[in-house]
């Protein structure tokens, strides 16, 4: 979005929430798909030279990691894209677990967010109606899993469909 002018609004999802809904269920627990997505993740992680793990536990609960994110994004949007991908490369770069206040409160610390703060934040009613509002609004936008990007309304669902949505925006679609 940046090298087009377009500005890239981040929102992270509850993928539980989503599965209730379209009563999916993670792709790595499917016989057969799973052990293909996982194999076609690690290569393309390879490919892109990014370092990738599934962490012990997976799928884990975002919830926590979820409304840290949008409590940062109602104080600073730059600090909050840092810290979603801080919480990203935790799970996914290094196989950490941050499916705990506690573990998610301790990556926000790292990162330089007062731990206080966020440990306040996480329970703060306000912030997870907030969550709520956000994976309701993305269901309600037809959001079925994760990555999907939206532009100009149009979809794009997956890692590998990342090239397809920058084509669209220098394009302008086809």
């Amino acid at each position: 979005g940046e090298r087009t002018g377009r500005r890239v609004d981040w929102r992270p999802i509850l993928l539980g929430a989503v599965f209730k809904e379209t009563r999916g269920e993670p792709l790595l627990n499917i016989p057969m798909k799973g052990d293909y997505a996982r194999h076609d993740l690690e290569r393309s992680a390879r490919l892109i030279g990014v370092p990738f793990v599934i962490p012990g536990s997976f799928p884990f609960m975002s919830v926590a990691a979820a409304r840290a994110y949008y409590w940062m994004l109602d104080r600073d949007r730059a600090k909050a894209v840092d810290l979603a991908k801080t919480l990203f490369r935790e799970a996914f770069g290094q196989g950490r677990d941050i499916d705990s206040a506690a573990a998610v409160t301790a990556v926000c610390a790292r990162a330089g967010v007062d731990a206080e703060e966020v440990a306040a934040a996480l329970t703060d009613p306000t912030v997870k109606q907030r969550v709520r509002e956000e994976v309701d609004g993305a269901i309600a936008k037809g959001v079925f899993g994760s990555p999907l990007i939206i532009v100009d309304g149009e979809t794009f669902w997956g890692h590998d469909r990342l090239d397809q949505a920058a084509l669209w925006l220098e394009r302008g679609g086809w």
